[in-house]
């Protein structure tokens, strides 16, 4: 059974910082593409950064230089390193697995909300 575990969302001030980790089990992590998704109310669900099985990583144009993504392969968890925070980035952020196009599982996702 695969499961992806989303933890470290929360509220903070703009400006702010939250490290986001997706603990994931029943696959074999090494060989996966992960990434995180965000989802604001009333919008759909977008790509902010993802990271292959070689390391390779890309970034949301909005969120580059303020994100960073890594994986622990050690660890079968992907983190997302959120700093500045602004208020537009408040929405529920989803872990993803991916191989391929049909082999894809989520998390259930983590609230994040950027507010004073």
């Amino acid at each position: 059974q695969v499961q992806l575990v989303e933890s470290g969302g929360g509220s903070v001030q703009p400006g702010g910082s939250l490290r986001l980790s997706c603990a994931a089990s029943g696959i074999i992590f090494r060989l996966y593409t992960m990434a995180w998704y965000h989802q604001a109310p009333g919008k759909q669900r977008e790509l902010v950064a993802s990271i292959t099985s070689g390391g390779g990583t890309n970034y949301e144009d909005s969120v580059k230089g303020r994100f960073t993504i890594s994986r622990d392969n050690a660890k079968n968890t992907v983190y997302l390193q959120m700093n500045s925070l602004k208020p537009e980035d408040t929405a529920v952020y989803y872990c993803k697995a991916a191989i391929g196009v049909t082999n894809n599982y989520w998390g259930q996702g983590t609230q994040v909300t950027v507010s004073s």
